[in-house]
């Protein structure tokens, strides 16, 4: 069904700004419009304080065989048949998990199972973790093509601070902070997508 939206509030709602990972290596642009949108939040009302999950870190690290492997063992077939319509770095990223055991990628799953119960905990207290959802803005593409090493340094910086979402299993949403390309995101438990929505529709109201 759909979310109930009347009457969302941001007033007194409790969101933790996410010092793990999340805040590193910000640009100007998303450092500004982030730093802007937590601003005009606390001025409508909302309680916000930093926190840190450093198992997180571990997850980061957990990511290269977990992702490539489910992507391999999803698509390698499709791939193989015809690998020269894939970009070159994709095709390389993916190819990788055709290497990940059974055995490490199952270790891996148990471990990333303890890191999300050490997430659960840190955050169970606040409405939401907000973070930038981009700590760069969008990149020169002439450069992306013909840089390797600058695509491969800006593609993963383009996926970080989404990818903690997809690691911890979490429901998250992004708005707009006015600052161009510049969104805040709003990670919240699994299955919490009814209480996200009416969250982020007040939030949103703060933020026009």
């Amino acid at each position: 069904r759909p979310a109930d939206l009347a009457g969302a509030r941001i007033d007194g709602a409790r969101l933790m700004i996410l010092d793990t990972i999340g805040m590193e290596d910000l640009r100007d642009g998303p450092r500004a419009g982030f730093e802007d949108a937590v601003a005009r939040l606390a001025d409508a009302g909302a309680v916000i304080e930093r926190g840190a999950v450093p198992t997180l870190r571990r997850a980061f690290d957990l990511a290269g065989a977990l992702f490539t492997a489910d992507a391999w063992g999803w698509w390698g077939e499709r791939i193989e048949a015809a690998p020269e319509k894939m970009y070159f770095q994709i095709y390389q990223r993916i190819l990788a998990g055709a290497d990940v055991s059974a055995s490490q990628y199952l270790r891996a799953w148990r471990e990333l199972r303890q890191i999300r119960s050490d997430y659960a905990a840190a955050t169970a207290g606040y409405d939401a973790v907000i973070l930038p959802t981009s700590p760069i803005a969008p990149p020169n593409v002439d450069r992306l093509v013909a840089d390797e090493a600058y695509f491969r340094s800006e593609n993963l910086l383009a996926l970080r601070n989404t990818r903690v979402a997809n690691l911890m299993g979490l429901c998250a949403m992004t708005l707009p902070t006015g600052t161009p390309s510049a969104g805040i995101m709003f990670n919240a438990a699994p299955g919490g997508e009814a209480r996200l929505l009416r969250l982020c529709s007040a939030a949103a109201a703060a933020l026009a």
